[in-house]
C-alpha cells in the first residue's frame, strides 16, 4: 500500500499596514543598479520610496543601516567605480551606519547584527535591490534570526529574468520582486506601500 503525502501551497505573506519598526536596511541602493543603463525598472520610483523611507526612519529616531556590495573585478559595483557608490547620502550620526558587503546575505561577515543588537531593535523594515538576491537573503536571515521583518512591496525591485529556450519567456521584473516576497513565508509582513511603514526609535537595549 502507497502512503499518500498532500502538499499544502505555502502560506501567503501578510499583507497589511504594519506596526512601527526600530530600524531601516537599505540594501545595496548603488548607481549601478538605479542609474544609467543597468538600473532596474522604474528606478526612480524606488530610489523615491527609499528615500521617503531613509527620511521617516530618521525623523521617527529608528536605526538607519545603508548597504553596500563590494561587486567582482569588472562589475557595475566593484570597489571604487562609480557604479559601486551609493545613490543616497548617508548622514554620520550614531543612528545610521553604512557597511559593506560580499555576499548576499547583509549579514554575511558584516556587523549588520552587532548595530541591531546593540541598537535594542527588535523589528525592522528592508528594502533595495535586488528582490529576490540581496534583499530576500537579508529578509531571511532576520527572520530567522527573530526579528520582525517589514517589507514595503513598492521599495524594492529587480531586472527582467531573460528568456531562457524550452524554459520559459521573459519573466517580468514585477513578478520576479512578487514571488520574492512570497518564498519568505508567512512571518514576513508585506504592506503595499512604502508610506505603510511607521518608524519608532527603539528600546534602550538591556544591560
Amino acid at each position: 500500500m502507497t502512503d499518500h503525502v498532500t502538499h499544502s501551497l505555502p502560506a501567503a505573506p501578510p499583507v497589511y499596514p504594519a506596526s512601527p519598526v526600530h530600524a531601516l536596511i537599505v540594501v545595496d541602493v548603488q548607481r549601478d543598479a538605479v542609474e544609467g543603463d543597468r538600473a532596474v525598472p522604474d528606478a526612480a520610483r524606488l530610489v523615491d520610496r527609499t528615500a521617503e523611507l531613509i527620511a521617516r526612519a530618521r525623523a521617527g529616531g529608528a536605526l538607519v543601516v545603508h548597504v553596500q556590495n563590494d561587486g567582482q573585478p569588472g562589475a557595475g559595483d566593484e570597489p571604487g567605480t562609480p557604479g559601486w557608490a551609493l545613490h543616497h547620502a548617508v548622514t554620520a550620526s550614531a543612528t545610521e551606519h553604512a557597511i559593506r558587503k560580499t555576499r548576499d546575505d547583509s549579514f554575511h561577515g558584516t556587523p549588520l547584527r552587532g548595530l541591531l543588537t546593540d541598537a535594542g531593535v527588535r523589528a525592522l523594515a528592508v528594502c533595495g535591490v535586488m528582490s529576490e538576491m540581496c534583499v530576500q537573503a537579508t529578509a531571511r536571515t532576520a527572520l530567522e534570526l527573530g526579528y520582525r521583518v517589514v517589507m514595503p512591496h513598492d521599495a524594492h525591485a529587480t531586472h527582467d529574468i531573460p528568456a531562457a529556450p524550452g524554459i520559459s519567456g521573459v519573466v517580468p521584473a514585477a513578478a520576479v520582486s512578487r514571488v520574492a516576497e512570497w518564498a519568505l513565508g508567512s512571518d514576513l509582513e508585506v504592506v503595499p506601500h512604502a508610506a505603510d511603514v511607521s518608524f519608532t526609535a527603539p528600546d534602550a537595549p538591556a544591560g
